[in-house]
């Protein structure tokens, strides 16, 4: 019997992995094959790895006992989750990823911040995320064979990560969610294996090092919390990246909403208790101390038969979380660079990353730089999350595709030029926000007064999207803007109906 046309064309017979064609492009409504449960999956089994199980060492090493550690994580990933949620909604609406989004607050010139930020901020995760999974392979060979030197396999590992990352990267997010989705069984049951690995040493009543490190138990457990809300958080501006493969015609706002949440609530959140979980173990049973690095303890302490576990966490969850870093840094950076397409841009964002990662190795003072950094993002990243949402849900989740992507069209003009590209209403709130988070920022190399009268806890991030909250309204109802940016007023190409399709989709399906 042969199989029919429609048979063949069916994505379950398609065994053979395709190159993603679409960039930042538009993606037309009848090309969108994605569907929300993969947004959970890409956020859980994109952090079934080293570099965000570790979020959850960070309150053990703060100083708190696990209840007070656990609760913290429970807390801040909740509260985290329900920033995430409706940054899914930018991309499903305007077909693209959220930076290229963002041109609709921003202006098509002024969003090339949000092209930067993402770009810049996937690099430096993608670098620990393989700088993990190199540390994982060496202690683990090291221990096996009582290697004195393990550098050499350590380079060895960080160039193997980079050529998978680099393959999986350019194929492009189909293959990036079968990556996601063999890393839950596999990934998972490593740690459920680890619970009872590690579930020997642990002690409930674990009550931390007695060295807080911001001073007192309720600025150090709101500290660890802020470090699990502001990891979650911080995913917004890759959701788009995501959620531009969704069908608004076949799934829901409330369906995008509630997997954004889930995945970061749960999904990134689990893995980070996982981390805590075994960081009291660690410290409980080895009496560690807060400089302990958190893998180099995990490893001392597994019996050996464990160790391969250890190892695939650190190289192939590491492989899968850089390569949601990758692949959102080479949509930026075909934003940043329109003359490249998604394959080229990729290639040059893999080879940045892998050379930032050797940099790293050889220069410590690169690889600490990179965490201060991170954890000045948020005070960049937040307010800039804040206005999009406002802006999305004021305008009714109104985008003109076409406009938005003039100047990746090398044009000018459209309903989001605003002045030369850039809508200053944004653009100033941002400005002014993120610089009230930095007052109140405080990492390795620099404490803002704010954060210095709050004993040394960053809040800067919680500041920052407060400002933008504040701000940005009031900036809109003292400068309002142009009746057309609520809906079309000299075409109706993206004027979506309430099934969410575009006419310019409906023209497309004749």
């Amino acid at each position: 019997m042969t199989s029919t046309p429609a048979a063949t064309e069916s994505p379950r017979f398609r065994r053979r992995p395709q190159v993603e064609q679409h960039g930042i492009d538009y993606i037309p409504m009848r090309e969108r094959k994605s569907r929300p449960r993969n947004l959970g999956i890409i956020l859980f089994g994109g952090s079934l790895t080293f570099s965000l199980i570790i979020i959850g060492w960070y309150p053990v090493a703060f100083g708190l006992g696990w209840w007070q550690a656990a609760s913290a994580v429970l807390v801040g990933s909740m509260a985290g989750g329900a920033v995430l949620a409706p940054m899914g909604l930018m991309g499903a609406r305007s077909g693209t990823n959220n930076p290229v989004a963002s041109g609709a607050f921003f202006g098509v010139g002024g969003r090339l911040i949000g092209s930067m930020l993402e770009a810049t901020a996937s690099l430096a995760f993608a670098a620990p995320s393989i700088w993990t999974g190199g540390d994982a392979l060496a202690g683990a060979l090291a221990r096996y064979f009582n290697m004195h030197d393990a550098n050499i396999p350590r380079l060895i590992a960080y160039a193997v990560l980079s050529v998978l990352v680099t393959v999986v990267s350019i194929l492009g997010h189909n293959m990036m969610v079968a990556a996601q989705r063999f890393m839950i069984p596999t990934a998972g049951l490593c740690m459920l294996v680890g619970i009872g690995v590690y579930g020997r040493l642990f002690d409930a009543n674990y009550s931390g090092t007695h060295h807080l490190l911001f001073g007192s138990l309720a600025a150090t457990w709101v500290a660890s919390a802020l470090v699990c809300c502001s990891t979650v958080a911080s995913y917004g501006a890759y959701a788009g990246d995501w959620t531009r493969h969704i069908s608004t015609k076949l799934h829901t706002n409330g369906s995008i909403v509630r997997a954004m949440f889930l995945g970061g609530a749960f999904g990134m959140g689990g893995p980070f208790m996982w981390g805590t979980f075994t960081a009291c173990a660690v410290f409980a049973s080895h009496n560690a101390s807060a400089d302990t690095p958190y893998v180099l303890g995990l490893v001392t302490a597994a019996p050996i038969w464990y160790i391969p576990a250890l190892i695939y966490l650190g190289l192939a969850s590491g492989t899968a979380q850089a390569v949601i870093n990758t692949y959102g840094t080479g949509l930026d950076t075909s934003a940043i660079i329109p003359k490249l397409n998604r394959v080229q841009a990729t290639l040059v964002a893999c080879a940045l990353a892998t050379l930032l990662v050797y940099l790293g190795y050889f220069y410590s003072t690169l690889a600490d730089g990179i965490g201060v950094y991170l954890a000045l993002l948020g005070s960049f990243s937040i307010p800039w999350i804040v206005i999009m949402a406002i802006g999305h849900f004021r305008r009714k989740a109104f985008y003109d595709v076409e406009d938005l992507q003039v100047f990746n069209r090398g044009l000018k003009g459209g309903i989001y030029w605003f002045w030369h590209g850039m809508n200053l209403r944004g653009l100033l709130v941002w400005a002014i926000s993120a610089a009230a988070g930095l007052v109140c920022s405080s990492n390795a190399w620099y404490v803002g007064p704010g954060a210095d009268a709050l004993g040394g806890v960053d809040f800067s991030f919680i500041v920052a999207g407060a400002a933008a909250g504040i701000l940005y309204p009031i900036a809109l109802r003292l400068f309002p803007e142009p009746t057309n940016m609520m809906g079309p007023s000299k075409s109706p190409a993206a004027a979506p109906d309430a099934s969410g399709e575009t006419s310019h989709d409906r023209l497309e399906a004749h």
